[in-house]
């Protein structure tokens, strides 16, 4: 082996980059890095124990140049006995249609386009040329942009993006050629299946970080190969390319070893950013709980830590919510430590959907739903901060409660969720007073003031009822607002009614004018069992 190959293979084995027995997608753009992986990745696919599958995309945006791209592509695996799978997409028409730049739009293409490609051949690994070079540029535009310390790990040897991600792309249209001889056409037939196994991720493998550009240029010149040249590549439009042409070399009239100082600096803050994940991962069952695909933070908890770890548990929340942090920015991550010292009800949108809202003692991150909330009003204003937690899951001791049910007194009933028993007992010298805080859900009730037609509901617009120790009637959103109930406990709560009032919020507060008193003669005891 030439001491490319030896260094390639090594960086490799240190990463852990190709487990032995797998397929493993090749993204091969035609370019010098790319051409060269795939021909150190074919001269060692027998020792590694791996089958390969190439993959290129036509971006569409260079014509006859394109076209040219997609045929090397095509011969080169040819020349190797290697499948091929070759797609065309509009990456213009796409720009357009997301409202995004050109290197996004061509970005978002590929990897759906490489995802798709794994899916269809049962690999979970797509290697990329990504060269030291690459890794340069990289961090230095993540310091333009005014990147967290995360963004100065720069390119890692392995990334993963959760197959969920391209779960509702486009489907594309693969010109695909089960055998490499096959001839380059430019329109495909074969739909590429858009529903992707949402529980697997995609890993991105980099195996030539470690090799300069020039490196894999020189080592296609010893091998006699001829890889196609981007005209694309020297367009100043481009902000990669301006920071390859234009200031890179400016910063090293400053310093001429630039680019070793940017990947010392991408390398100790890929050691420190390790460091304080392992801390936060030692406190992530203190401080957080997940439920449903949501996050909950704890507040208090996380309020008292140092900065660094309060930025990584957010980080850490919103990789178990979206799968990774794709486009989460530091100016996102710094609203939502924000979120630890604002009152309830604040909130915010990051990408992808993402919800971080504020509670009384927890930070919620979660997927927004396809929700209207108009209709989920309780009073046709709009969701203000009370209806705000009916957005989210419920993760609390009360199952969903939808409907009306009417109660058997005395007797048992069954709700959905729920079994109630209710008895009637004779006076007792200490009655019971339900001033109880949730979960509790056993109360007793003066008989003759509540009846025994009685129906439990979840709450409505306009509820109010009188809580045990007050003298007039309240609110009920008001009561829950003061009694700090959860916000995505509300709708959930079961609400007790006899034909004129409600008489018990359960958990919490039984109506004062049902209360036991000495005068009672009868009791009424209601206990609500949760179903498993």
């Amino acid at each position: 082996m030439t001491d490319l190959e030896s260094r390639v293979a090594g960086f490799i084995q240190r990463n852990n980059l190709i487990p032995p027995g797998e397929t493993l997608v090749v993204g091969v753009s035609g370019g010098a890095d790319s051409v060269c992986l795939l021909c150190l990745l074919q001269k060692c696919q027998d020792e590694l124990g791996i089958k390969l599958h190439v993959a290129h995309l036509n971006h569409g945006l260079r014509g006859v140049e394109s076209e040219g791209d997609a045929r090397y592509v095509a011969e080169l695996a040819s020349s190797f006995s290697l499948p091929i799978t070759i797609d065309r997409q509009d990456v213009a028409a796409y720009k357009a249609k997301k409202r995004c730049s050109l290197e996004e739009a061509a970005r978002e293409l590929r990897y759906v386009f490489f995802a798709q490609v794994a899916e269809k051949v049962g690999a979970r690994r797509v290697a990329v040329g990504h060269t030291r070079d690459d890794q340069v540029e990289t961090v230095l535009m993540h310091i333009l942009r005014g990147t967290g310390t995360s963004g100065l790990h720069g390119l890692k040897p392995c990334s993963s993006m959760p197959f969920r991600h391209f779960c509702h792309s486009e489907p594309l249209r693969f010109c695909h050629s089960e055998r490499s001889e096959e001839s380059y056409q430019r329109s495909g037939q074969a739909p590429a299946n858009p529903e992707l196994s949402s529980g697997l991720e995609l890993l991105i493998i980099r195996p030539l970080l470690d090799i300069a550009r020039k490196e894999t240029q020189n080592y296609c010149q010893e091998r006699g190969l001829s890889p196609r040249s981007d005209s694309s590549n020297v367009s100043l439009s481009f902000l990669r390319n301006r920071l390859r042409l234009e200031l890179l070399p400016l910063l090293r009239k400053y310093n001429p070893n630039i680019n070793e100082a940017l990947l010392r600096l991408a390398e100790i803050a890929r050691d420190d950013g390790i460091f304080i994940e392992e801390q936060s991962l030692k406190l992530w069952n203190e401080v957080a709980k997940q439920q449903n695909g949501v996050v909950y933070l704890d507040r208090i908890k996380i309020a008292i830590l140092p900065v660094a770890l309060q930025r990584q548990l957010i980080k850490l929340a919103i990789t178990r919510v979206l799968g990774d942090i794709r486009d989460i920015e530091a100016n996102h991550i710094e609203a939502a430590r924000d979120l630890l010292g604002k009152p309830v009800g604040k909130r915010f949108s990051l990408p992808h959907g993402l919800v971080c809202q504020t509670e009384y003692s927890e930070i919620v991150i979660m997927a927004s739903q396809s929700l209207d909330k108009e209709s989920l009003s309780l009073d046709g204003r709009g969701l203000g901060e009370g209806e705000m937690g009916l957005l989210f899951p419920c993760p609390s001791p009360f199952p969903p409660l939808q409907g009306e049910f009417s109660l058997k007194v005395p007797g048992e009933s069954v709700l959905p969720g729920w079994r109630v028993l209710a008895n009637i007992v004779e006076r007792r010298a200490l009655p019971v007073i339900a001033t109880l805080p949730c979960p509790s859900t056993i109360a007793e009730f003066d008989l003759h003031q509540t009846r025994t037609e009685l129906f439990c509901r979840q709450r409505q617009p306009g509820d109010k009822f009188q809580p045990l120790g007050m003298s007039m009637p309240k609110k009920l959103q008001d009561f829950m607002v003061d009694a700090k109930i959860h916000l995505s406990w509300r709708g959930c709560i079961p609400i007790v009614c006899s034909p004129g009032q409600i008489i018990w919020v359960v958990g919490y507060r039984i109506d004062d004018r049902v209360k036991v008193t000495e005068g009672t003669t009868e009791i009424l005891r209601l206990e609500f069992i949760r179903l498993v």
